[in-house]
Parts: C-alpha cells; sequence; structure tokens
C-alpha cells in the first residue's frame, strides 16, 4: 500500500531509506531487498528540530543531512512519511476511473467524496482490490460498464497541502538528496504489520494502535482490509506532562518514570491514561457495532508503548487482549550484533518508518 504524493520511481528499488518526520523525535531506516527477503540495513534516532510557520529552509535541510548521516547513507534516494497532522488519509467510494483521473476529480472536487474541502492540496489513491477487475481497470483506464448505475470501488486517498510538498522537495535538493517517495504516516503500521505478522493480518480482526508524541492512531483491520481508521487528540505528550504536573518533576523526569518506572507511580499515571482508553474503546464499539464483529486482539506500536503499565491500563480498559509488536520482526538484520540490545528495546518506534520503507519497493 503506497499512497505516495510524490514517485520519482524509474525501476524496482533494491535499497530504500525511510524517514518518519516525528514532532519530538524522528526515526529513519534503512532497507535492503534481496530476493524475496528484506534486510534492515541500519535505523537511526535523531531529536527533531522545533519547527515553526516561518522556520527558515535549512532547518529542514540541516535536519535531513544529519538523518542520512547518523544512518551512514551514502546514496541521495529517501522516502519521508508525514504524521497526522500534515496529511489527510480516508476510505472512501468513488467511481471507478483511472488512479490519474481520480487524483484530479479529488483536487478540484474533495467535498464530494471527502466531505470537506481540502485547497491547495496533492492526492493520491489506492484501490481495495475486491476483485481483479477494479485494480485493472484503474490502471487501464477503461473500466467495464456496469450492469446499472454508476459502478464504485472502495478507495484509500491520502492528502497533503501543495506548499508542504514544495518546502519537502526544497529541504531534500538543499541537502543534496531527492525524494523518492512522501507517504502519509497512517499507512506505516498497516505495511509493517503485514511483513511482521502475515497471519494475524490475513485471517484476523485486529486493532492496531500507534502511540504517538502529539497523538495516537487506531487503525482496525478486518482480514486484511482497514474497516476504520481514526486519530485520537491524545499522545504520550499529555501523559508525561500530566505525569510531570502531579509529581512535580521535570518533564524528562517524567519521561523516564513513564516508560522505565511507572508501576511506582501507578495512582498517577492510570487516571491519565482512562480518557486515551475511553476513545479507543468508543472507536472499538464502533465497529464491532457496524460490522457485527469482534476485534481479538490490540497490538500496540509507539514511544509509549514500551511502557508496561500503559499496555495493561489500556487492556483493562478496553477489554481485548494488548501487546506491544514489533515492526522489525519481518526484517533480517544486517547490521553488528552489537545493536541488536538497543533494537529490542527501540523497535517499537519504528513502525511508520519500517511500513513507509515498505511501500516505497
Amino acid at each position: 500500500m503506497g499512497l505516495p504524493f510524490i514517485s520519482s520511481r524509474a525501476k524496482r528499488r533494491d535499497q530504500v531509506v525511510a524517514v518518519d518526520l516525528g514532532v519530538r523525535t524522528t526515526k529513519a531506516v534503512h532497507v535492503q531487498r534481496h530476493g524475496d527477503t528484506f534486510h534492515l540495513v541500519n535505523f537511526a534516532f535523531v531529536d527533531s528540530p522545533i519547527f515553526e510557520k516561518n522556520s527558515p529552509p535549512d532547518v529542514l535541510s540541516d535536519h535531513l543531512k544529519n538523518v542520512v548521516r547518523t544512518l551512514g547513507y551514502k546514496a541521495k534516494l529517501v522516502t519521508l512519511a508525514l504524521g497526522d497532522g500534515e496529511t489527510v488519509f480516508r476510505q472512501v467510494e468513488v467511481p471507478l476511473m483511472p488512479v490519474s483521473d481520480l487524483r484530479r476529480t479529488l483536487k478540484f472536487n474533495a467535498k464530494a467524496y471527502l466531505q470537506q474541502d481540502f485547497p491547495n492540496h496533492a492526492f493520491d489513491c489506492h484501490y481495495v482490490a475486491g476483485s481483479s477487475q477494479p485494480t485493472k481497470a484503474a490502471e487501464t483506464g477503461k473500466p467495464a460498464a456496469p450492469a446499472g448505475g454508476v459502478q464504485k470501488q472502495k478507495a484509500l486517498v491520502g492528502g497533503v497541502r501543495q506548499e508542504t510538498l514544495n518546502r519537502i522537495q526544497a529541504a531534500c535538493k538543499a541537502a543534496g538528496l531527492v525524494v523518492d517517495h512522501v507517504v502519509p504516516g497512517a499507512v506505516g503500521p498497516v505495511n509493517s504489520f503485514e511483513m511482521a505478522e502475515p497471519e494475524s493480518y490475513r485471517s484476523e480482526v485486529v486493532a492496531l494502535v500507534e502511540l504517538g508524541f502529539k497523538s495516537t492512531a487506531i487503525t482496525i483491520l478486518d482480514c486484511g482490509e482497514i474497516a476504520l481508521n481514526r486519530v485520537v487528540a491524545i499522545g504520550g505528550d499529555r501523559l508525561t506532562s500530566g505525569l510531570a504536573e502531579a509529581l512535580g518533576i521535570s518533564y524528562q523526569e517524567a519521561e523516564n518514570i513513564k516508560v522505565g518506572m511507572a508501576s511506582e507511580v501507578a495512582q498517577d499515571l492510570e487516571p491519565l491514561i482512562h480518557p486515551l482508553g475511553r476513545e479507543l474503546r468508543a472507536s472499538i464499539d464502533f465497529f464491532e457495532n457496524h460490522h457485527d464483529k469482534a476485534v481479538g486482539k490490540v497490538f500496540l506500536s509507539g514511544g509509549s508503548a514500551c511502557g508496561e503499565l500503559i499496555v495493561q491500563s489500556l487492556q483493562t480498559e478496553l477489554m481485548v487482549p494488548c501487546q506491544i509488536w514489533v515492526p522489525t520482526k519481518g526484517l533480517q538484520m544486517a547490521f553488528s550484533s552489537d545493536r541488536m540490545g538497543d533494537l529490542e528495546q527501540l523497535a517499537p518506534k519504528l513502525t511508520v518508518a519500517v511500513g513507509a520503507a515498505a511501500a516505497s519497493f
């Protein structure tokens, strides 16, 4: 599942560097393809600069230089994943047409399908293939005539401001890089999960919960199909800030306690987790009531997912088994063994970056 707003792809890639531009921390992976297997060559975590509306363009270009330098990457092509605050991601039903025509239709009449105007946006689409016909028709531009009425097909739609794309392209150019793809971060967990847990992806009803810095995204998969995607405006930042205020300590101290010693402050942390659990439970209830199916398991990822108490508290609130999952599970490791300890601890934070890389091959 790609949804690349920008694609410079001229041929099949044998290596991809994907950068997840986070609010607090930028995560990046270097993945190589060897036949049917994928190898994780390196990964990196770099503190994100503070971006203001009128930040000089060189702030982002210098940051990207630092990221690829940390990875030890010598080539120029990069894939960038943008967060929920910068992208639109929806599943809609649209008349079956070539993807290029659908992009133009959304550009000039987004409200008809997305129930909201998105001026000066670039769009890309991915048809959800219920049969071979829709995909083939979308590629050829010659859909078969329906028996009656207009033939429609489910499509995943991603959008981003053209101004944002222009800024990213300019920053990459200044950094000596070339944008291979720009993708919405929302597709990252789905792609990563398909690689890491293929059996659960294909045959189960599961919820993927990505605990981000400013927000949390929940995606419910019904045997590989996205049935629900929602962003909740509660993230790790609110938990850490609330804990710091409750304990009268610094933000950094609260962050360390939240992840490493949360059980010792359970009485202060659990009330902060409950609102997030209620929002996620409401999303699960909505799906189950409309589809008459039960979510069997919740897979958690993201920075705050590393805290055991948070996982336990969410499981109590959601009343569904919850577990942390590892997005790099489907990859072969191709770096020195002394970094394996770091990867085991940090892997849940790489979900979006690994998924963005998968979208680019």
